[in-house]
């Protein structure tokens, strides 16, 4: 399955915390943004591996845009 983060509202990129194939953990910090002198952590919902990464540091992201995908670890607990 796919787990993608977005941007929930116009921002800047202030950081870009992963790289593609890298494994991650879910609640681990993927991007950081700033919108209205406001910054957010985007952390990933679930644990797996970076696939993309659609978004780069000083990069203006308008709101909705997926910023990174990550495909989701097979869950062995047969869900």
């Amino acid at each position: 399955s796919q787990g993608g983060i977005r941007a929930p509202m116009p921002s800047l990129v202030v950081d870009v915390r992963v790289e593609v194939g890298q494994t991650i953990e879910a609640g681990q910090a993927v991007v950081v943004l700033e919108s209205m002198k406001t910054e957010t952590v985007l952390r990933a919902a679930v644990a797996g591996v970076v696939k993309a990464i659609n978004c780069k540091k000083g990069e203006m992201v308008e709101e909705g845009r997926e910023l990174v995908l990550i495909e989701a670890e097979e869950s062995t607990d047969g869900k």
